[in-house]
């Protein structure tokens, strides 16, 4: 171990990391963010941390369901809060959808030979 001392992230630090790392007038899914922390297929957990979020810098509103669709119900506080935080960061919302992107399809020979 190179760092025997070094503390070892939780899941939900992991989760809210991943969030962290979403640049401005950028969204990825709630699997997408479980993937990036290394926990794929628990997109539901991603949500649940994220439902229980209390940081304020932290950039949830990047954060959408699979389809591109806000996960909160329509007209909510926190539907017109995420909608109002994604076109300030020159997303385009529109139905309360925004267009996911394309996810590049998984490559074996690239991820181990570069």
């Amino acid at each position: 171990m190179d760092n025997p001392g070094a503390k070892i992230p939780s899941t939900a630090e992991r989760i809210l990391a991943a969030v962290r790392a979403i640049a401005p007038g950028q969204v990825a899914g709630y699997g997408e963010v479980a993937r990036r922390a290394g926990l794929p297929g628990r997109a539901r957990l991603a949500a649940r941390i994220l439902s229980t979020n209390e940081d304020p810098d932290l950039p949830w509103h990047r954060v959408l369901r699979s389809d591109g669709r806000i996960a909160f119900p329509e007209g909510s506080k926190g539907y017109r809060e995420q909608s109002r935080r994604l076109r300030a960061e020159g997303v385009s919302v529109a139905n309360g959808r925004v267009r996911m992107p394309a996810r590049k399809a998984f490559d074996m020979d690239a991820e181990i030979w570069g």
